[in-house]
């Protein structure tokens, strides 16, 4: 293969041409704090990432690593609280979903700055949904946060982002875990982090008799928010959607839950068609889609997923490494 070849990657000090390496980060709500774990741990590692692609919590946390915010995040994250994540969302009624999305974007604001993707050192992409076509939507030009916001715009949650004439929402619904966005950019070798592989975790959390909220808890603190408080009618509406009975599945749990298996199925069949070098799955089955407060658990999932999967990745890349003009 010739050195000029765009798709060859680093040429290395030993006269070694290493592939051109991609990582895609996968959808999976409250459980994407895993992908901080297994970013730090490539980080650690030495491996060197060249392209990033992430779709809906994948794209948060992958943003947040090229933009230089993953510090940030991860302080972040680990400061929440059982279900305080909520009070950083704005409560819209009536609206196209259930909350929009300006305190999340100040926050992003705040933690990662302001940033234009194709000015980001590493090149980066967030998979979203075009809501009237149905068309997968590569974003990677434009305001960071913008992108990021439409990539996790869970349909029925969060209002759907407008970019340009389309209105946006979440990518999980086409792409949960954007392989073929790497290989498009030319990656030899693609890392994919998947969250929804985890079927015993799951089947795990629903037998601990209640202690663990997953998507069958009470989401009880939503109401006492302050985007709920004070709004009429609001705390009846919520209680109705997140309380169950007799460990039944309430309203917001059963969509939740429908979309964990959207993504499961989705995300086999899009990797079987366009298959990653390495998938690292994560064990967070028995973590529930939205309990964002235990990132320390997730970060430590993360790490324990890529441990597992290091001489896996590393015989990969030794396996794809030549020489130049070999």
């Amino acid at each position: 293969m010739d050195i000029d070849d765009p798709i060859v990657g680093t040429i290395t000090e030993n006269g070694l041409t290493r592939p051109k390496i991609g990582l895609a980060l996968g959808s999976g709500v409250a459980r994407g704090w895993a992908h901080i774990g297994i970013v730090r741990c490539l980080k650690e590692a030495g491996i060197p990432i060249d392209v990033v692609a992430g779709t809906s919590i994948g794209a948060v946390v992958g943003g947040a690593m090229v933009s230089g915010g993953l510090d940030a995040l991860e302080e972040w994250a680990l400061d929440l609280k059982e279900y305080n994540f909520f009070r950083w969302l704005d409560f819209k009624w009536g609206r196209s979903g259930l909350f929009g999305g300006s305190h999340l974007n100040e926050l992003m604001d705040t933690k990662f700055g302001n940033h234009k993707i194709e000015d980001l050192p590493i090149p980066f992409t967030a998979v979203a949904t075009d809501l009237k076509t149905g068309h997968e939507l590569w974003l990677n030009k434009g305001d960071l946060g913008d992108a990021i916001q439409a990539s996790f715009a869970l349909p029925g949650v969060f209002q759907p982002q407008k970019i340009g004439k389309r209105w946006l929402v979440d990518g999980a619904l086409v792409n949960p875990v954007p392989v073929s966005v790497c290989r498009a950019a030319g990656c030899e070798m693609v890392i994919a982090v998947n969250l929804s592989e985890d079927l015993y975790g799951r089947s795990r959390a629903a037998r601990e008799d209640g202690k663990t909220t997953g998507e069958y808890g009470v989401f009880a603190d939503i109401v006492k928010s302050p985007s709920v408080v004070g709004r009429k009618g609001a705390s009846t509406v919520f209680r109705k959607l997140f309380d169950h009975k007799d460990n039944a599945p309430s309203l917001f749990a059963n969509m939740v839950a429908s979309l964990n298996v959207i993504q499961n199925r989705l995300a086999r069949s899009r990797m079987a068609g366009d298959p990653p070098d390495v998938t690292i799955s994560p064990r967070v089955g028995h973590i529930g889609l939205m309990e964002f407060h235990r990132a320390e658990e997730l970060i430590m999932e993360g790490q324990l997923a890529y441990r597992d999967t290091e001489q896996q990745l590393r015989d990969t890349l030794d396996g794809i490494t030549y020489r130049i003009n070999s």
